[in-house]
């Protein structure tokens, strides 16, 4: 232990050897990972010492000093940059120094903390478990929130009629209710796909050692290990399918970032849909009326920017490159492991913090407080000529084809040039009702 002026350092000479060794970004292992850490060997310290293995008092004293780990007490003590060996064997060995430390007398880093472990089983389950952990409590209900707040917006826009758009050109009619209904299906779509990962992502390597085979580890250990830790945290965690794929890959991590850059694709739509709906407020579509949160500029007055939009787009950014640099560490795995754990960590670490801290800010300061221009909306859907649409089962496609060209021409109403090319109003009160058209099985 070494006392400095700020803060006492409780990690020993290999920690030491790292931080020498990597003086390269300046951002440690993400927090989640070392807490992950200290609850993994918490646990491995309980069962050793009721297996026998470690004596009862030093495996007790082991499992308090890894607990306070584990909550967060000493996130200060992990000072090893996070692109390291690429195994995480210095934030291993950090994580050993500290807890024997704190431990007291008689308790080896490597001897009892480690017993049963290797840093090739257990960094990698750390950061299996930190991951699912933070989806199911962060991201899950973040999504949850979002898209319980577009399917209130689609109740309230469900009478508002407007334009629909293909191409960026005028389609035929839909409500704004159905978009955001779109909208609100997309993220719950996306948040099925995310739990689709976690069953794999709960699948951990411990109890494989060095290369899978368990050397040096009891027979019960790792079993006894992960349901100790299902007990205490409500997480599914299970066996790998194979000890050998478990340690070599990491194909359950390069998954659940595809989920995540999925999910951030289908951000990237409603964000970008939302921004261009509210943009104006009178020379854009003006559709909708975005919450004012911030002045938008330094020298326009009055300006007001769609400000929570680009947050989730340039989030949405920023996951799907990590996730090009995950499936590349993903394809790090060679023989019996994998040497990417730490860059794959800190990156779909921060993909799901980011994506969670988006999804809420979406909910809150943007869709919650959205409102309708429905004067606006009515108004372009009465402008659509692709409303001539309706009229093809009446008159045909080629008729209807040239009654559009005559009042885009001439500037006329799509009804007034049908009744003078001769379609009844009988027929024209039936096809060009827009509500109907956008609905037409009600």
């Amino acid at each position: 232990m070494a006392e400095t002026a700020t803060k006492q350092e409780l990690w020993g000479a290999e920690t030491r050897k790292a931080v020498e060794n990597f003086p390269v970004s300046g951002e440690p292992i993400p927090v989640s990972v070392a807490r992950w850490l200290g609850r993994i060997k918490a646990a491995a310290a309980r069962v050793n010492g009721e297996l026998g293995l470690l004596d009862e008092e030093a495996a007790q004293r082991i499992a308090a000093a890894a607990d306070r780990v584990a909550n967060g007490e000493l996130d200060d003590q992990f000072p090893i940059d996070v692109f390291q060996t690429g195994s995480g064997t210095s934030s291993n060995m950090n994580a050993n120094e500290v807890i024997a430390a704190l431990a007291g007398e008689a308790v080896h880093a490597n001897d009892h903390v480690n017993m049963g472990q290797s840093s090739n089983d257990v960094f990698p389950s750390a950061v299996h478990l930190a991951a699912l952990d933070e989806i199911v409590h962060d991201l899950l209900p973040a999504l949850d929130g979002l898209a319980g707040a577009l399917e209130a917006k689609a109740q309230e826009f469900a009478d508002v009629i407007k334009s629909g758009r293909t191409h960026w050109m005028d389609a035929v009619p839909v409500t704004l209710g159905q978009e955001f209904g779109g909208y609100a299906a997309q993220v719950r779509e996306g948040k099925l796909r995310v739990e689709a990962t976690l069953q794999r992502l709960g699948q951990i390597p411990l109890g494989g050692t060095a290369v899978g085979t368990g050397l040096n580890t009891h027979p019960e250990f790792a079993e006894r290990v992960r349901a100790l830790l299902a007990a205490e945290t409500g997480l599914t965690i299970s066996p790998p399918a194979d000890p050998f794929e478990s340690q070599a890959a990491r194909d359950g991590l390069v998954e659940a970032s595809g989920a995540l850059k999925t999910l951030a694709v289908s951000l990237t739509k409603i964000a970008n849909d939302l921004r261009f709906l509210g943009s104006g407020p009178r020379a854009g579509l003006a559709e909708i009326f975005l919450p004012e949160l911030q002045k938008g500029s330094s020298i326009m007055p009055g300006k007001v920017n769609p400000v929570i939009p680009e947050v989730v787009t340039q989030v949405a950014a920023q996951v799907i490159g990590n996730d090009a640099a995950i499936a590349i560490g993903g394809m790090q795995g060679h023989f019996e492991l994998n040497v990417f754990v730490p860059l794959m960590a800190r990156n779909l670490l921060q993909s799901i913090n980011l994506l969670a801290s988006a999804c809420r800010l979406l909910d809150q300061k943007c869709v919650t407080g959205i409102e309708a221009n429905r004067e606006q909306c009515e108004h372009y859907a009465e402008l659509t000529l692709s409303a001539a649409t309706a009229l093809n089962p009446h008159i045909g496609y080629d008729k209807a084809s040239e009654i559009v060209k005559k009042a885009a021409a001439s500037g006329r109403s799509l009804r007034e040039v049908a009744r003078e090319e001769g379609v009844s109003d009988d027929v024209l009160d039936e096809a060009l009702d827009y509500r109907k058209m956008a609905r037409p099985h009600d």
